[in-house]
């Protein structure tokens, strides 16, 4: 007989943008969608209040810890209070939410580190209100792994059925990316994305390819030297270690069909380079997945879309993936 896991938590995210409403949607879509059972860590009557000014047909009900969520989801959407009210007008973030939107992150890693929940779903944040608070981190990832000590290095991964892709430089100017390579880091990166390719998605015997950084790979030095000095080094160090990798690769080649068949993740030097192909391929249905972490976390690969915040228009389809990708990890990792 299968264990049962304990749910997913769902965070607010930024009370301003289309957090809540996504979440309304997906929890409406449970049963069609065959989504795992999650609990949301949020404000009752704020989503209570969203889903009647939306028209959307969702009962919510507070519960008093995740164990009492699972007995509920059927019927009504979990919601733990987070304990903070506000008022929070659509597509206008204010510095004042920020205690709630980090009360949230917070509650939901401290759940998954006692257990409580089998993952954690991180609806989007508006880092720019954040900072006003005081926050000081590059965003979810960072923060994350500031609340986990002794994390070795997260690895950030855009994962879709068709493309994984994994920049090795994220949130940096695109001026310091050469600058921030290293053989050490490319390894890492690298040693992280391979265990996780076998434990979070059961792959086997992972192929890994890496991107070179200047066009056409440098053309052996023609076009810049990073190829030579940082990225062979490191393949070749990988490959002594027993992993299946190749490159580096011209990128412009390397995210056609057929390329896409050769290998289970792409490594990429920078944040565009990894991130252009896979939202092309899959704009709605990328999920954002932090590697490296002692808990399942995942996130829709958008952001808070506060354009369209409040007027009901906004696509469930990245959390329902990002809730499913959750589940399925979960699922795997507790698999003996």
């Amino acid at each position: 007989m299968t264990r049962q896991l304990p749910p997913l938590a769902l965070t607010m995210g930024e009370p301003a943008g289309v957090g809540g409403e996504l979440t309304l949607k997906a929890y409406a879509a449970r049963e069609t969608r065959d989504l795992p059972p999650f609990l949301v860590i949020d404000d009752p009557r704020r989503l209570e209040d969203l889903a009647r000014g939306l028209g959307i047909d969702v009962a919510v009900r507070a519960v008093d810890d995740a164990a009492e969520a699972r007995g509920v989801f059927e019927r009504e959407l979990p919601i733990l209070d987070i304990g903070l009210t506000g008022s929070y007008e659509p597509g206008k973030p204010a510095p004042t939410s920020a205690k709630a939107v980090l009360g949230s992150i917070d509650r939901a890693v401290k759940l998954a580190l006692q257990g409580a929940v089998s993952g954690i779903v991180t609806n989007p944040i508006q880092k720019s209100s954040l900072y006003e608070s005081g926050f000081r981190f590059q965003g979810h990832t960072d923060y994350l792994t500031h609340l986990c000590p002794g994390t070795p290095l997260p690895v950030m991964m855009l994962a879709s059925d068709s493309l994984r892709v994994v920049p090795v430089t994220q949130h940096i100017p695109l001026a310091g990316v050469s600058g921030a390579l290293s053989p050490k880091l490319i390894e890492q990166t690298a040693q992280v994305t391979a265990a996780a390719l076998k434990t979070d998605f059961g792959v086997a015997r992972p192929r890994l390819v890496l991107a070179g950084l200047n066009p056409h790979a440098g053309e052996s030095g023609k076009i810049g030297s990073e190829e030579q000095t940082v990225i062979i080094p490191a393949i070749e160090a990988l490959r002594a270690k027993g992993l299946e990798v190749s490159g580096p690769h011209p990128a412009d080649s390397l995210f056609h069909e057929a390329a896409r068949a050769k290998y289970d993740a792409a490594l990429c030097m920078y944040h565009d380079q990894a991130l252009i192909p896979i939202k092309t391929l899959a704009f709605e249905s990328a999920v954002n997945v932090t590697l490296g972490l002692p808990f399942v976390r995942t996130s829709p690969d958008h952001g808070t879309a506060l354009d369209i915040a409040g007027k009901g228009t906004a696509s469930p389809e990245g959390l329902i993936a990002a809730t499913k990708m959750a589940g399925a990890i979960a699922v795997r990792r507790a698999a003996p």
